[in-house]
């Protein structure tokens, strides 16, 4: 039996999984480790991480009782957004850890670009706006911070792509990963920007000439790898994509106006379209199928589920007696929560815990509860959190909408929120959408399998498939979705009003340190 084999290299886990011919997972691995945050709005890893995390989940799937490494055809790579890059010299060996997405340490960089450069131009020739996100930011940081690094990088590479070379020898990077560099990429021409490299002083050979769509082999399995593995030597590297984008495809997003919520850690909005405009304060990338027309836009909040996991963890951390006589902090928040009327009582919840990326951009933006009085209890500020952060999906949604894309009528989640009922019925009467759930588990590793398995011949995406089954998890209510509309009048004005505040408070706490 043929397959192929998905990767993907997540921020806090490697995960690997073998797809049949009809995109069903026969066997899957993860492996878990760290972020490196050495300072304040710091956030790094190392490569050799992502390596070691890479050939242990290969062997742990290839060693999978029924599973023939000879019968894997090809595979695929999904990673996480590698911000600046992992900065490698003439051999290809890395010489400092890579700048990831959720680092913000770029800010003087952002107020140069700021500061000297047309904002109009650069958004019109990227589709992309200024950031310390942006990973053209961060490798300006290492330009000016880290000139001895600087001087002996070769290239900068992206976590898949660095990957990739270490399977097949060869180097390349997918159009996903290059548009979500922004400020340097055109994504009309679907090519690295000449103008804009020189504008932002960036060396031009410093990025690999090799520009590939996402479904293109870079090259063969390496022979060395082949072995040790027990595949065959040669069969297609895949060059794949950035997650996000891997993600929204494997849950089915493959046409303009398709559009997919991927809420775990982080929240991440994104809907497929043809074209891009940077001033809706959104991100924009060529998709990682049909990426010759395709574009990825998306927008999301830094802290999702970590808003959850953060408010449970510091307002609820009962002894583990407790916990396990009375099961987990989740399930006796969810009941009361349930029978809250829309709003908490009075509440709203700003989910800015890491600051905050589109549409408000803004590092130093903070949380907070608006409305708190002696009557609020634990389960009214739990669903405070929920409605935030789904205010916030919104808030992106909004922005979507504003390019005048006709989106399905209809709203996929995927992701670790999926788990929560009442945040399903939530979403739908924030958004006024129906929301519908994968029965099985959708992420970017299937998604690297599906693109793997479509490059290699074993599926046609265009067709249906048997890797998930959609149902139905909430449909919005009239009357809860009029209450949440006035509410979410109200969140949108939170962020203005209270920007002043929080970047005085966040300029205060930062020189005390």
């Amino acid at each position: 039996m043929e397959t192929v084999i998905g990767i993907d290299i997540g921020t806090q886990s490697t995960k690997a999984l073998v797809l049949d011919g009809n995109g069903r997972i026969l066997a899957e691995h993860s492996r878990g480790y760290r972020v490196d945050t050495p300072r304040p709005l710091w956030a790094e890893q190392w490569p050799d991480v992502w390596w070691e995390a890479v050939l242990g989940c290969l062997s742990a799937c290839l060693s999978t009782p029924g599973i023939n490494p000879l019968d894997v055809k090809g595979l695929c790579v999904s990673s996480l957004y590698g911000g600046s890059g992992i900065p490698v010299d003439d051999d290809i060996e890395p010489l400092h850890p890579c700048l990831i997405w959720m680092d913000r340490r770029a800010e003087a960089q952002v107020k140069w670009v700021k500061e000297h450069i047309n904002l109009t131009r650069l958004g019109d020739i990227t589709g992309n706006g200024v950031d310390s996100y942006y990973g053209f930011t961060k490798m300006m940081w290492l330009k000016a911070e880290r000139p001895d690094v600087w001087e002996q990088t070769r290239y900068l590479l992206p976590p898949n792509s660095y990957v990739n070379y270490l399977l097949s020898g060869e180097i390349a990077i997918d159009h996903s990963s290059a548009g979500n560099i922004g400020g340097i990429y055109d994504l009309e021409k679907r090519a690295w920007s000449t103008e804009m490299l020189e504008a932002l002083g960036i060396d031009r050979d410093k990025l690999p000439s090799r520009l590939v769509s996402s479904a293109t082999s870079v090259g063969g399995l390496l022979p060395s790898l082949a072995s040790s593995l027990g595949l065959c030597e040669g069969i297609p590297v895949i060059a794949g994509g950035v997650d996000a984008a891997m993600a929204t495809l494997a849950a089915g997003a493959t046409r303009p106006g398709n559009h997919v919520a991927m809420i775990g850690t982080s929240m991440c909005w994104g809907m497929i379209n043809r074209r891009a405009d940077a001033s809706l304060g959104l991100i924009s990338m060529p998709h990682v199928m049909n990426g010759d027309q395709e574009i990825y836009t998306f927008g999301g909040a830094l802290t999702a589920g970590a808003s959850v996991s953060w408010y449970v963890d510091t307002f609820c951390g009962e002894d583990k007696t407790a916990a396990v006589e009375s099961g987990s902090a989740f399930e006796r928040l969810e009941p009361p929560a349930r029978e809250l009327p829309p709003g908490a009582n009075g509440l709203l919840f700003l989910p800015y815990l890491m600051g905050e990326r589109s549409p408000v951009w803004d590092a130093h933006a903070s949380a907070g509860f608006i409305g708190l009085s002696l009557y609020h209890q634990r389960h009214h500020l739990y669903r405070a959190v929920l409605e935030g952060v789904t205010f916030a999906l919104r808030h992106n949604m909004e922005a979507g909408t504003r390019q005048g894309v006709a989106l399905d009528d209809h709203l996929i989640v995927v992701g670790g929120a999926t788990q929560s009922d009442l945040w399903m019925q939530i979403i739908a009467d924030v958004t006024r959408m129906p929301v519908y759930t994968y029965r099985e588990s959708v992420e970017a590793a299937l998604g690297a399998g599906l693109l793997a398995g479509q490059a290699c011949g074993l599926l046609d995406l265009a067709k249906p498939l048997q890797h998930g089954t959609l149902v139905e998890r909430a449909m919005p209510y009239e009357t809860a979705a009029c209450r949440y509309d006035e509410l979410f009048t109200l969140y949108c004005q939170l962020y203005p009003a209270l920007k002043p505040v929080m970047h005085r408070l966040n300029t205060s706490h930062t020189q005390s340190e």
